[in-house]
């Protein structure tokens, strides 16, 4: 597959398909530190999995994610994050602050990929951000090419901390978006 980008972030290619981007928030539980690996979601125990609704141009449609960007609402917390993506809703933990176990064997078939996020920053913007853009020199696993399940337009993800992180509050907003390009 010929690179879409080159380092300077220049396209080298024409799209043939649309960009498209969906993003996703929640407040996060957050009710105590998160460990290494746990799950960031907006329940302790009724977790839910980040849906990002007609990422695809269609049902059972299919597409390369090019970009990717976590915005954290609380200034000064820098952990990287890991994205598990799937195309079926996974029957992995959801649950805000408990252990992940992405990828389940249950769930392999419906794995699409992961997207890995380098430490956030906190450029004194008031937010902490961290982006991914496909081959930027970054090994976050962009572009990821994707299809979605035979009656569904949407991939369902698992949000993970690969840092400890102290310094959170409950109901601290959590931003992932992600740009596909869609065949």
């Amino acid at each position: 597959m010929p690179e879409l980008f080159d380092k300077g972030g220049r396209p080298t290619r024409i799209a043939i398909g649309n960009l498209k981007t969906v993003s996703v928030t929640k407040a996060l539980a957050a009710a105590g530190n998160y460990d290494a690996g746990d799950v960031m979601s907006e329940s302790a125990s009724a977790g839910t999995a980040w849906t990002f609704s007609a990422i695809a141009r269609e049902d059972n449609g299919s597409g390369h994610i090019v970009k990717a960007i976590a915005f954290c609402q609380t200034t000064a917390l820098t952990p990287s994050l890991t994205l598990f993506l799937f195309h079926t809703l996974p029957t992995c933990e959801l649950n805000d602050n408990a252990a992940n176990t992405a990828v389940l064997w249950a769930d392999k078939d419906n794995f699409i990929g992961s997207i890995d996020f380098r430490a956030m920053e906190d450029l004194g913007t008031g937010i902490s951000q961290a982006i991914a853009v496909a081959d930027s020199g970054d090994t976050n696993n962009l572009p990821l090419a994707f299809d979605t399940a035979a009656a569904a337009d949407d991939l369902f993800g698992v949000v993970v901390t690969r840092d400890a992180i102290t310094g959170e509050s409950a109901g601290m907003n959590l931003m992932i978006s992600l740009t596909a390009e869609q065949w």
